[in-house]
């Protein structure tokens, strides 16, 4: 059988195989037929030396031909939009309608789109200029990209197509994608789509590379080469945190979202104004994509009482009789099999589910389990296992100061929410919870559920670790995405022409937003005391 070619320096080349691999697809448990490669050290090597020499040329192109790869790219796409949502149904399990075809592709064309619209106008660069010391900065490109990509999102956070592959481009970055052995025909018919739109707009040969997999140790070597600017990967935290590791050791930037629980306070006010809604609401969050969210409300934490007795038996019936769904991978159900056992070890009672199976191919039992406040204060930190899928742990606190306690011993999150009654009964209540809640968690939700990840300027999609490497940044969120990407440059005394255009008196398209002495402004400089 014919193994799969990788993309390096614009050829689609035969790889320098150690192995071969082919995905599964999880509806059948069964292989399916392309062979793919996994690279040797030599054809990273490769990628590396091509991403260096585009990385000169792309480093000093303007935004306009940066954009116009991503609208081109965005076409490029949506031409091929049946054939990435039957492959990427076949390799995921994920629904072809709406998941894939009518919510995923729409996200991924857009964010690539909005990337394109930052890259033109510019602003995200943060031009400051200082008329009265000569001194002039802002944010540049910092050299090829790796990007690893998720098994869960195969197109919005793929790794040759999603939110890190868009904020890296548009930074003026060459990108090495690495893709996810889950899915590797989605992410190959994306980077076609890719290689045929940086031939219509004319970037360098080496803006974009694909391999699809490598041993572990040339990804740590990979991502630590001197070549590469920085690093951005999305999936478990023990593979990320090695590649931190390497990443670390050599001062190299690495951009990480590995785990989070998102914990979801229900107060007592809202139970006893709309529990019936509220437990629909629960299950619909915790159960879409059987859970295969990083936003999945995995903890919910409650105060004591009948109306919370009440609330948790409509959530054991609602998660018992629902659908059980069909999860991304064997390694997906080998790890909810896991994760759940350390749960229970830990204290947790499983009220419903518990099991692998139940569902067309790889699938686990929807699963709740529960434990008292006093309980998770004694073994927190084995209480906060991520169970990726269809599983949600209940913490039931005493009283208030025993429900703060346990949110004061939380980790970091990438999201958490409070639910409050409406009337205003639970708002001294929300005080001292959110007080407890807002510093571990990148986004804060009231009365909304954290699975949605609005492709926003505001967004935040981070918080502090563990949910992320660092909780300055965001995946999602443009133009604030970009900036991971880039280094800040400074320039000093330099001759007007010999700077960059956005730092030159005239403003390049006036639109750019600059801060000159102090204030933003679209305006241009007026004058300027060194010249």
């Amino acid at each position: 059988m014919t193994v799969q070619p990788i993309l390096i320096d614009g050829q689609w080349r035969e790889a320098d195989a150690i192995d071969t691999f082919r995905a599964e697809d999880p509806a059948t448990c069964q292989p399916l037929p392309d062979e793919y490669p996994v690279s040797s050290w030599a054809d990273c090597d490769a990628a590396l030396t091509a991403a260096a020499d585009a990385f000169r040329e792309m480093r000093r192109l303007p935004g306009e031909r940066l954009a116009a790869f991503l609208e081109q790219f965005a076409a490029e796409i949506e031409l091929r939009r049946d054939l990435l949502v039957r492959v990427a149904n076949l390799e995921t399990g994920l629904p072809a309608s709406p998941r894939l075809g009518d919510v995923e592709l729409p996200r991924t064309t857009g964010q690539l789109r909005q990337a394109a619209a930052a890259a033109r106008e510019g602003s995200w660069s943060q031009p400051t200029i200082d008329t009265g010391a000569g001194i002039r900065a802002c944010f540049e490109p910092l050299g090829p990209v790796c990007v690893f990509g998720p098994n869960n999102f195969p197109f919005a956070f793929g790794s040759i197509s999603g939110g890190d592959f868009a904020a890296a481009i548009a930074a003026g970055n060459p990108v090495i994608a690495k893709a996810n052995p889950s899915h590797p025909g989605t992410t190959r018919i994306f980077a076609e789509a890719a290689d045929q739109a940086r031939q219509a707009s004319g970037l360098p040969t080496g803006a974009i590379g694909l391999l699809y997999r490598t041993s572990h140790a040339d990804g740590e070597r990979l991502i630590s080469d001197p070549r590469v600017g920085a690093t951005g990967y999305t999936g478990s935290r023990t593979a990320g945190l090695k590649l931190k590791a390497a990443a670390d050791a050599a001062g190299k930037p690495i951009y990480l979202e590995l785990s989070s629980v998102n914990p979801v306070v229900i107060l007592p006010g809202a139970i006893r104004e709309r529990g019936e809604a509220l437990a629909a609401e629960f299950t619909t969050s915790c159960l879409m994509g059987s859970g295969q969210f990083c936003t999945n409300p995995g903890l919910v934490a409650l105060l004591a009482g009948d109306a919370t007795e009440q609330f948790i038996g409509l959530l054991t019936g609602r998660f018992g009789s629902a659908p059980i769904g069909t999860l991304l991978s064997k390694g997906v159900q080998s790890g909810l099999n896991a994760s759940v056992g350390e749960l229970s070890r830990a204290g947790a009672e499983v009220l419903v589910g518990g099991t692998a199976g139940g569902g067309r191919g790889y699938s686990f039992a929807n699963t709740l389990l529960r434990v008292t406040g006093q309980q998770f204060l004694a073994a927190s930190e084995a209480l906060q296992t991520e169970a990726f899928g269809n599983v949600s742990l209940l913490v039931v606190a005493a009283d208030l100061d025993q429900l703060c306690g346990v949110l004061d011993r939380m980790e970091g999150n990438l999201t958490g929410c409070i639910y409050s009654d409406t009337a205003g009964s639970d708002d001294d209540c929300y005080d001292r919870v959110a007080a407890a809640l807002r510093p571990r968690v990148g986004r804060l939700l009231n009365d909304k559920m954290p699975t949605g990840v609005a492709v926003s300027p505001a967004m935040n999609h981070g918080g502090p670790y563990p949910a992320t490497g660092h909780p300055g940044f965001t995946a999602v969120g443009i133009p604030a995405s970009l900036r991971r990407f880039a280094m800040l440059a400074s320039y000093d005394n330099v001759r007007p022409h010999r700077l960059p255009a956005c730092l030159q008196d005239k403003n390049p398209n006036g639109t750019m937003w600059r801060s000159i002495d102090g204030r933003w402004t679209q305006e241009d400089v007026v004058s300027s005391p060194k010249s």
